[in-house]
């Protein structure tokens, strides 16, 4: 289905998390949702088949209001290499090198795109919020429990970044700088913008973006951090928020082609020799 096609009518995102999955169509030609949210309880057992099970009730919900044959996308909090899920955060760590794009088509009986969270995140961004048609390199940082990124150069997705993890100052940067840690020891803004400072400077050194989008949660109080942060690109916060990884999942479903790093399956002219 291209772009344009896709266009025309709303196509279902799925996001899973660690205590929640969410879905909804969405009208590919604004990035809004066509219909209300609906929320169902991750399985307190998550192992691959019992949240498939919760993710065709959210696809029985919506049946209506989808091409019967048309595919969805779904985000999972796992690094996802063509269709295999690597990790595990927050989910059963039975998803570790399971093939889940596969068990969703095949319970579904449906084309399925199944993609990092953040990475849907980072594309929702791009197409229609904070960085949208940007011309350049883009990292967006989701700031939350951990620290999720997705890097996009003009459109193009780069997938499980996982730049989060970075070693700085013999620290995993999530455990100094994320969100949740700021919460947990109590830190000003004032003196988390301190740890998000070491963290930005190393991560530009690194990739030197365009432009950095900032997510999760606590970016609706970017006013109270972003401006202690000084570095070369310019930082914004993101503006689709809770909603971007349904969006951006909905949005890679119905243009997987126009992204090389997410083909399941490469073939011989598709791999760099």
């Amino acid at each position: 289905m291209s772009e344009q096609q896709a266009s025309t009518s709303p196509v279902l995102g799925i996001d899973i998390g660690g205590s929640g999955i969410k879905g909804a169509p969405v009208d590919l030609a604004t990035g809004e949702f066509a219909d209300k949210r609906l929320r169902i309880d991750t399985p307190a057992e998550s192992t691959p088949e019992k949240v498939a099970d919760v993710v065709a009730q959210i696809v029985d919900h919506f049946s209506g209001q989808i091409a019967p044959d048309g595919p969805i996308g779904v985000t999972i909090p796992a690094v996802v290499t063509h269709g295999i899920t690597r990790s595990a955060a927050n989910i059963d760590k039975s998803w570790i090198d399971c093939e889940a794009e596969k068990v969703f088509e095949d319970r579904l009986g449906r084309d399925i795109v199944l993609v990092n969270d953040a990475d849907a995140a980072g594309v929702a961004e791009v197409k229609y919020g904070a960085a949208a048609n940007h011309p350049g390199l883009v990292l967006l940082t989701t700031l939350g429990t951990g620290i999720g990124t997705a890097i996009l150069y003009r459109g193009i997705l780069v997938p499980n970044s996982e730049l989060g993890h970075l070693e700085i100052d013999g620290h995993d940067a999530e455990k100094r700088a994320a969100s949740s840690v700021k919460d947990k020891e109590g830190l000003t803004y004032e003196k988390w913008a301190k740890r998000l400072q070491r963290y930005y400077e190393r991560v530009e050194a690194l990739l030197w973006p365009d432009l950095i989008v900032v997510g999760g949660g606590v970016s609706k109080d970017s006013d109270k951090f972003l401006p202690l942060i000084k570095i070369n690109a310019e930082m914004v916060p993101a503006k689709l928020r809770n909603t971007a990884g349904i969006v951006g999942a909905a949005w890679l479903a119905a243009n997987k082609e126009t992204q090389p790093g997410l083909v399941r399956h490469p073939t011989t002219e598709q791999r760099v020799e």
